[in-house]
């Protein structure tokens, strides 16, 4: 399965943000939010598409905008 673009620029942008906000671990981070580490890893490698609950959740666990998570999608 080729995994689209989208999903790899959300992933990326995903954990670009965790790790610039001090969140180097996706356990940590995946707990602090009340997600699996597994489905964090998941969004990060593209391989799982979050519906916008899960956007916004990420969001506020990171504490930024949704659209900042979305900012590198065209």
């Amino acid at each position: 399965m080729t995994i689209p673009a989208h999903r790899i620029a959300f992933g990326e942008r995903l954990r670009t943000l965790r790790r610039e906000l001090g969140w180097s671990s996706q356990e940590a981070f995946a707990h602090h939010v009340g997600l699996d580490r597994t489905y964090i890893s998941g969004l990060e490698r593209g391989s799982r598409n979050p519906t916008l609950d899960v956007i916004v959740k990420l969001a506020h666990g990171l504490d930024v905008k949704p659209a900042e998570l979305l900012s590198t999608i065209y």
